[in-house]
């Protein structure tokens, strides 16, 4: 029985999701876009210049998928006539753009409620469960308390947080609580165990995740997030594809934030890196321990959290041509019957309003030794990708999607 790799270049989108409207993003095009700034010249910096230069993705389909879902192939880039996968795109079905939501349900789970939500007022969170939290964990107060980028309300207060030993609560849009603190001023388990306070009071309200976010540093210029990061998530409402492997015996190994996002459910091993390059890496090394029947499971976070949430053209384009560079590493590392499913959870649109991540379909590029290439059409819904790997490690199928091999 052969393995199993599943590959998320987190926020990696290509367009045309049919309910974009419904969340203020019709024409929102993250892989489109970033690939026309590239043609025009305006995503030229000191890191990168001229069209985008994504040759491996492009033969794995990453550009027929996006025509398909676009409605325009990206600029700049050779079209093929026959990548060397078997490449589609598929829809979302699930009320959410957000990290859980996606990867949920690319592992057969679609979720069938609504997140709750932090309003983009200050102060941000209730005032009940702020009296609580800081009953409960001893604080002398809290800061921020409003809708803010990671990078920017540490700058903006992680002086005062050091100062006062107030720790920094702060939310975006998505569905989430997030709490930075100096690893050795504040410390790091007080951290986490504040953190693990802040998601019981958040359960009543439906918040998906509360995020730890350490960081280090002397004075704002210096300031770094760790990465000690660590993520409190709702579990799966039901079965997912790495339910099924671990209940038949089988390993999965959780590369990045993988494990956070399930809830620490459905994980054997888990690896842990910082950054793209350390995380293919982890995933490598992964695919070295994982024998027959086993998920390899990776989440590609870059693209989204240094370049995304940032609206950086450049660094965006720049990230997905190293990580284009490092692909053929990762197919000489296939065996006999692997299958590979590189493919997204969301959007966002680095040339779109806002920092906000933004509703598109995503590519579904499926690859191995052996496989023959083939389009394989527009998924209904992410499960999809889930149940296909269901069937090529020979578990019991899951209650949604449908396989597409």
């Amino acid at each position: 029985m052969a393995r199993a790799i599943l590959l998320v270049m987190d926020s990696v989108g290509i367009g045309g999701a049919p309910d974009a409207a419904d969340f203020g993003d019709e024409g929102a095009d993250t892989f489109g876009h970033i690939a026309a700034a590239c043609a025009s010249g305006e995503a030229d910096d000191g890191s990168r210049s001229g069209p985008l230069t994504v040759p491996n993705l492009n033969r794995l389909g990453m550009c027929r998928a996006a025509e398909a879902s676009a409605g325009e192939h990206p600029r700049g880039i050779e079209r093929l006539d026959v990548p060397q996968s078997i490449w589609g795109h598929a829809s979302e079905t699930s009320k959410g753009k957000d990290t859980i939501t996606g990867h949920w349900e690319l592992a057969g789970l679609p979720v069938p409620f609504q997140w709750g939500y932090f309003p983009q007022t200050v102060p941000a969170f209730p005032a009940d469960l702020t009296a609580a939290l800081i009953e409960r964990a001893g604080l002398p107060g809290i800061l921020g308390d409003k809708h803010a980028s990671g990078t920017d309300i540490i700058a903006e207060f992680g002086e005062e947080h050091v100062r006062t030993g107030k720790p920094i609560c702060y939310t975006s849009v998505d569905s989430v609580m997030q709490i930075a603190a100096h690893e050795d001023h504040f410390g790091l388990e007080r951290l986490y165990n504040l953190c693990d306070i802040a998601r019981t009071l958040c359960d009543p309200l439906n918040i998906g995740r509360v995020i730890a976010r350490p960081f280090t540093g002397v004075e704002a210029a210096d300031f770094q997030r760790t990465p000690n990061r660590r993520d409190y998530s709702v579990p799966p409402s039901g079965e997912t594809l790495l339910d099924s492997a671990v209940a038949t015996g089988r390993q999965v190994f959780s590369i990045g934030k993988i494990d956070d996002i399930f809830a620490h459910r459905g994980i054997t091993k888990r690896k842990k890196a910082a950054g793209n390059d350390a995380l293919f890496d982890a995933t490598l090394q992964a695919m070295d321990e994982a024998g027959p029947g086993d998920l390899v499971f990776a989440n590609f976070i870059d693209f989204d959290q240094l370049y995304g949430h940032r609206r950086d053209v450049a660094g965006y384009a720049a990230c997905l041509e190293t990580f284009d560079r490092r692909l053929p590493e990762l197919e000489s590392s296939l065996r006999a019957g692997d299958l590979v499913i590189l493919t997204a959870d969301h959007g966002n649109d680095p040339t779109w309003t806002g920092t906000d991540h933004t509703r598109e379909n995503v590519p579904v590029l499926a690859f191995g030794p052996g496989l023959e290439p083939r389009e394989a059409g527009h998924m209904q819904t992410f499960a999809d990708v889930g149940q296909t790997l269901a069937g090529h490690l020979a578990l019991p199928p899951l209650r949604f999607g449908a396989s597409f091999i």
